[in-house]
């Protein structure tokens, strides 16, 4: 357990005095449904940025990346760096079609590029998915931080997190969650940083970390054969789950959504790129650098890497400071998955079933539909084993099984007007069916491979059957929907990339204005953006070729 002394007591309590006040500001400030949900739509690129980042990176970074540090090396940072590239993929490929059409869901996208059908689909898939990995991981990692630091029992930890972190999103909105996300950015990255420093320094700096961890924890390529980390899933794999995750998912694109205008949006974008590369540095090497002290622990229980580093190393004092870092991330991800299932549920499925509903009775639906899967979260924890032992690669798994159809729907959506709603549906069907299966089967083996074709498909790497299911999901796209008639000309206008310049149809010349208000951007700032996105791809690759 953490020595706390009344400077660590300080510090967290001015860290709980910042978020709420943020959190009581604008739950105070008048605001309508889409100022509660979208923040009004007027967040600038740094804020943007930073809650990308901050909504990303939560207590199961800190938990999974670190002790996968511990368990294999530097290998899982191939997601944080892929994920500073595909975030790109955000702001230059689909953030023109989002801000166009002035959607408040990715669901509601889908409606509009495909079917009614489509939309209920990926917002059923999205909650399910919430409960299984965003609130149940959050809430699991976030217990492990509290009873290795504090003591705390399991119970105890999840429900106090759960109340703290709920009072101000509930309260305050996407507004509050943005700019309490800003302040949980600088101090996260502060404080683990700090812890990474004084690690390095107690195993003798970087050439002390080499000679006492295993040769191959500083090589990120990973042979075909791997088990974890194989350089084609990678590679191949890992970019599908990042392009459902980054692109598509409900919880990180709700922050560009909020975005001023496009040029905004891609600069916040692009500085989340940026902020990426930091985890590998901040939370892998920790991992790695407790390996080296505490070997025997870490081949225990590798998750209690971050924690263990925190209790053995930082002094008192300093303690408060990484506690307040640790619950910064749980709370920035807790906090952005309330919001945008509340957002989902509401815009999604209760306002189609009563349109006429007032924004009090929307906002508290939203909050009633997000206690009930903080419940489900809880009650699925036990579960979460049977996965895997290491957090990050259930957590990984989890998201393989679950986007390579979604990931296939949009890109291939916005990039080739020919696909319809019929070629949609069958392929989000087909890869619901393979993904599920495959989970069901995991659970109930747990480890224990079948003979045959179960075990065949049981064992494959996780993210080798990301491409699979992907490569499947892509020809049951593309098969049906050359199968069937072309979507009618107006309702893929404006929403493909060869149809970027037609008119997109909307309820009332209001909407359409608002969206071409958010759609454009101003000169000076996309060279500003084309130049440092230049730059970024440049420094994560170079970064690839040195820890090769």
């Amino acid at each position: 357990m953490a020595q706390l002394i009344w400077i660590d007591y300080a510090v967290l309590a001015a860290y709980f005095l910042i978020v709420f006040g943020i959190g009581w500001y604008f739950a105070r400030r008048e605001r309508n449904s889409t100022e509660y949900f979208l923040a009004g739509r007027d967040v600038a690129w740094w804020a943007i940025g930073a809650s990308l980042f901050s909504s990303n990176i939560g207590s199961e970074h800190f938990i999974g990346l670190a002790g996968s540090g511990a368990a294999t090396g530097m290998a899982a940072g191939h997601f944080e760096w892929l994920a500073s590239i595909i975030v790109l993929m955000l702001g230059w490929v689909f953030v023109p079609f989002y801000l166009r059409s002035n959607v408040y869901t990715m669901p509601e996208f889908l409606e509009r590029r495909y079917s009614g059908a489509c939309r209920t689909y990926l917002a059923s898939i999205s909650l399910v998915a919430y409960v299984f990995t965003k609130i149940a991981v959050a809430i699991f990692a976030g217990a492990i931080v509290l009873k290795t630091v504090l003591g705390w029992g399991m119970w105890q930890s999840s429900i106090a997190l759960v109340i703290a972190t709920g009072v101000y999103t509930v309260a305050g909105g996407l507004a509050a969650v943005i700019y309490t996300e800003v302040i949980q950015t600088v101090i996260l990255v502060a404080g683990a940083l700090a812890l990474a420093f004084i690690g390095l320094g107690e195993v003798g700096g970087w050439e002390g970390l080499r000679a006492q961890t295993p040769a191959d924890f500083f090589h990120m390529m990973k042979p075909p054969s791997d088990g974890n980390f194989p350089w084609t899933g990678i590679f191949f794999g890992a970019p599908i789950l990042g392009i459902w995750y980054w692109c598509t998912d409900q919880v990180i694109v709700q922050r560009v959504l909020a975005a001023k205008d496009m040029g905004h949006a891609r600069a916040g974008t692009v500085l989340a790129g940026f902020l990426k590369i930091l985890p590998v540095f901040m939370l892998i090497v920790p991992g790695m650098t407790a390996r080296a002290l505490f070997p025997e622990e870490m081949e225990a229980d590798s998750n209690s890497a971050f924690p263990v580093m925190v209790v053995r190393l930082m002094p008192p004092g300093l303690q408060g400071v990484l506690i307040a870092a640790m619950l910064a991330a749980l709370m920035s991800s807790l906090a952005s998955v309330f919001n945008s299932s509340s957002t989902i549920f509401t815009m999604d499925f209760y306002r189609k079933f009563k349109p006429a509903a007032s924004e009090r009775e929307l906002v508290f639906t939203g909050r009633l539909a997000t206690v009930i899967m903080v419940a489900l979260g809880l009650a699925w924890i036990p579960f979460m084993g049977r996965i895997s032992s290491q957090l990050w690669i259930y957590l990984q798994s989890v998201q393989a099984y679950i986007s390579p159809p979604i990931a296939a729907v949009f890109l291939f959506g916005v990039f080739w007007r020919r696909i319809n709603a019929v070629g949609a549906m069958a392929s989000l069907i087909t890869g619901f069916l393979l993904g599920a299966a495959r989970f069901i089967l995991e659970v109930a083996y747990a480890g224990a491979r079948p003979e045959g074709f179960l075990g065949w498909y049981v064992g494959m790497n996780f993210l080798h059957f990301a491409v699979l299911m992907f490569a499947v999901c892509v020809a049951v796209l593309v098969g049906a929907s050359l199968a069937t008639p072309a979507p009618e000309a107006r309702k893929v206008g404006g929403l493909t990339w060869q149809t970027v310049r037609d008119a997109i149809e909307y309820e009332d010349e209001a909407t359409g204005a608002q969206a071409a208000a958010s759609a454009t951007e101003n000169p000076g700032m996309r060279s500003l953006n084309q130049a440092f996105t230049l730059l970024l791809i440049v420094t994560v690759v170079s970064l690839w070729i040195y820890f090769a």
